[in-house]
């Protein structure tokens, strides 16, 4: 579950009422049914999430899968779709025993939006796998990445001065603490709107 979290960005409601036939591991695609604003959208899932999911439906599903199966593709020990607390719970604990202290399933949204952007993919299809209709929405990623490309930026551009803070003197250098907390503040406003 935390690789398709972190392979496709999606909500973990979205992660929750996933079923057996809205993933297809042989074509690397998953279908994201009545998203937020009650829209569909199919995206891509990575080589690695799909080879997690096919041992999970082999090796584990099956063991879970008593009684009524109502075809939901991840389900608790107890056989059951999760709920959105539940899966919170679950993935709160996972991040804690992994020494990450702060977070949930919005921390693999945002850091697999984050770093795709640092790895130059363009916003406009970040904006179409996460599913925002705004793109204003998606910009949130641009101030976390912004960091990244100022240093780059100051190391690498011909016509530099020589600078030791931000690509603008008249703007306050942002420390890396300064951007964790801009990132929590967005991972808070974010789950604040998915609750809605």
């Amino acid at each position: 579950m935390l690789e398709t979290l972190y392979s496709t960005g999606m909500r973990r409601s979205e992660l929750a009422r996933l079923t057996l036939y809205d993933l297809d591991p042989e074509r690397g695609t998953v279908m994201v049914r009545m998203g937020k604003g009650r829209k569909d959208r199919l995206i891509p899932v990575g080589e690695r999430a799909c080879a997690w999911v096919r041992r999970y439906l082999d090796d584990v599903r099956p063991l879970l899968a008593v009684g009524e199966d109502r075809q939901t593709l991840f389900l608790t020990d107890y056989g059951e779709p999760f709920e959105n607390n539940r899966l919170s719970d679950m993935v709160k604990r996972h991040m804690q025993h992994a020494g990450i202290r702060h977070g949930g399933c919005h921390a693999f949204r945002h850091a697999m939006a984050t770093h795709m952007l640092e790895n130059g993919a363009d916003i406009r299809y970040i904006q179409a796998i996460l599913g925002h209709s705004e793109l204003s929405t998606t910009q949130i990623y641009t101030h976390v990445a912004i960091g990244q490309l100022q240093a780059v930026h100051t190391l690498t551009h011909p016509a530099r001065l020589q600078r030791h803070s931000g690509a603008n003197a008249n703007e306050p250098e942002v420390s890396h603490a300064q951007a964790v907390e801009a990132l929590h503040a967005a991972l808070d406003a974010d789950d604040e709107d998915d609750a809605q």
